[in-house]
């Protein structure tokens, strides 16, 4: 049997674009003879449509949708991922389906049992859980086909793919009773820079364990704050990968079923720097795109974030579609206006000098009978954040940019950010990348040439909002800093693990009392780019008024 795995590029709710993506592939795979062409969970309306999933309207067109590929398989078969309605009076109105669609109508329809609803997911809002199996018997062979978590039930031991006590039946125990002869699987796995081996892994312990082929198949593209990197392959019966997909790509790839048994591919290892890059480049491609905006705006100070921001934007989007300012103060060093004006003209894009020291000075004037002999401190450095968040701001409404925001995880993290000032944004690039990961990756945009000033990069971090400020005057260092957050964050670890890991007492206790403090400035943040298995928004919820211990 000849299989092709479609791995494409949905819009949620774009059911033209994403019907003719999957017909076009379907129309290619007829023309190399193939039998079965395979494409990724709920292709059909895009995932995750959320509340959409409620307005009748939406089932309807993702019906119409269904039928006009349904139309399309003639001479072929294909299994295609969306929603179906439960013919039931009970339970949820809807199941997640993958349908198996031949002789131009859907054959059969096979629904998902695990639903999951840790981190980022909640799909038992939407949909019900399966309890029937059946396989589909097609061109003498006979097919499971599953839907993305229900062939992730052994999972590992980290909290962020904890089993849910509502996992009481095994999908693969029971379909592997009817003697398959492969799994097909339709995904939609979201990505995270660990992603690649902990996604090979679960699908090798199914293969070790029932010793069948599977074919997986995944969705790329972002949608808002999640990223899909594809990664789609086919494993032969002995764990082997026989054939890989393209990451962060549209690809399309032919594999006989007869051939895969011998074929075992080398894995190229990726460096994880160069994944966040690369995610983070598709995660602003497809924001812009598929919301229908064109260009972006944002504040070069001549640090480190703001750098690889533009750079991240510049190849995203095109150069033609940036504009930055620059908006010194009485506090910026000369060196850092010129490193500002190096990396935009080193990258080709638009850029305006605006000196905020005037405005300041207005502001502090007007401030005076209030603030009267109180010595400079936060208050003063925050207004100067905010004029500048003003002034971006200002260009974002005049000319139609979405301003993107530059901070980065580990500053968001214990709240070093001013709200309404430099906290501005219609997304956030770096919110899910640690400052120390945020320096690798300027130094990968270096690889060929120098892009990025190396003085950005080498020169200790700072706001810049008062004499000679330092980061460090009021964090930890960076590497550290990012140990114990990555502990807290990403492991859930209790202060008192993550001082049994060799972290000092009193600067894990402080970082943690930041991080539960800021949680309302995280509340306020515009949309972040997921590229870690634990990212701030809505894959995380904490409690903005509680008692931490």
């Amino acid at each position: 049997m000849k299989i092709a795995l479609a791995q494409l590029n949905y819009h949620i709710g774009n059911f033209e674009s994403n019907t003719e993506k999957i017909i076009s592939a379907i129309e290619k795979s007829k023309k190399e003879n193939v039998d079965l062409v395979v494409f990724s969970e709920l292709a059909i309306c895009g995932y995750p449509p959320k509340d959409l999933l409620e307005r009748k309207d939406f089932i309807e067109r993702t019906q119409d949708a269904l039928q006009k590929v349904a139309e399309a398989c003639t001479d072929i078969a294909a299994v295609v991922g969306g929603p179906s309605i439960n013919p039931n009076t009970k339970g949820k109105n809807l199941y997640n389906s993958a349908f198996f669609i031949s002789n131009g109508k859907v054959e059969s329809i096979h629904n998902k049992t695990l639903l999951p609803n840790y981190d980022i997911f909640d799909e038992y809002r939407y949909f019900e859980p399966n309890t029937e199996f059946s396989l589909v018997e097609y061109k003498g062979k006979k097919i499971a086909i599953t839907v993305c978590e229900d062939l992730w039930e052994k999972q590992p031991t980290d909290n962020n793919f904890a089993k849910s006590e509502l996992y009481t039946i095994s999908p693969m125990e029971e379909l592997n009773k009817l003697n398959p002869d492969f799994v097909v699987n339709i995904a939609a796995s979201p990505f995270s820079y660990n992603q690649q081996d902990l996604r090979t892994n679960i699908l090798k312990s199914n293969i070790e364990r029932y010793n069948l082929p599977v074919v997986y198949v995944n969705q790329i593209g972002a949608h808002t704050e999640l990223i899909f990197d594809g990664d789609s392959m086919v494993l032969n019966s002995k764990g082997d990968v026989a054939c890989r997909l393209k990451y962060f790509e549209e690809d399309y790839k032919v594999v006989d079923m007869n051939e895969i048994e011998d074929n075992a591919i080398e894995i190229a290892e990726v460096d994880y720097i160069e994944k966040i890059h690369d995610a983070l480049v598709l995660g602003l491609k497809d924001y812009f795109g598929k919301m229908g905006f064109k260009q972006a705006t944002l504040g070069l100070s001549g640090g480190i974030d703001s750098a690889v921001t533009v750079v991240l934007a510049e190849r995203a989007l095109g150069k033609e579609n940036v504009r930055v300012l620059l908006m010194p103060s009485e506090f910026s060093s000369d060196h850092s206006i010129k490193d500002a004006v190096d990396l935009a003209e080193n990258l080709g894009i638009e850029y305006e000098i605006v000196n905020i020291q005037e405005i300041f000075s207005e502001f502090q004037k007007a401030l005076k009978p209030s603030f009267g002999d109180l010595p400079f401190n936060v208050a003063e450095e925050n207004i100067q954040a905010r004029i500048r968040g003003t002034l971006v701001m200002g260009l974002s409404n005049k000319f139609g940019h979405i301003l993107l925001n530059t901070s980065n995880k580990s500053e968001a993290a214990v709240g070093y950010g001013t709200l309404y000032g430099d906290m501005n944004g219609g997304l956030s690039v770096l919110g899910d990348v640690y400052k120390t990961d945020v320096f690798k990756m300027a130094w990968f945009m270096n690889k060929d040439k120098e892009i990025i000033p190396v003085n950005t990069i080498v020169k200790p971090p700072s706001a810049e909002l008062r004499p000679d400020q330092k980061d460090s005057d009021s964090l930890p260092d960076y590497d550290v800093l990012d140990g114990i957050l990555y502990r807290y964050i990403e492991k859930n670890m209790s202060s008192k693990e993550i001082i049994a890991d060799g972290f000092e007492k009193q600067i894990v206790e402080k970082t943690i009392r930041l991080v539960n403090m800021n949680e309302y400035k995280r509340f306020q943040t515009p949309p972040i780019l997921r590229v870690s298995s634990k990212a701030f928004g809505f894959g995380r919820k904490i409690p903005l008024v509680a008692k931490h211990s």
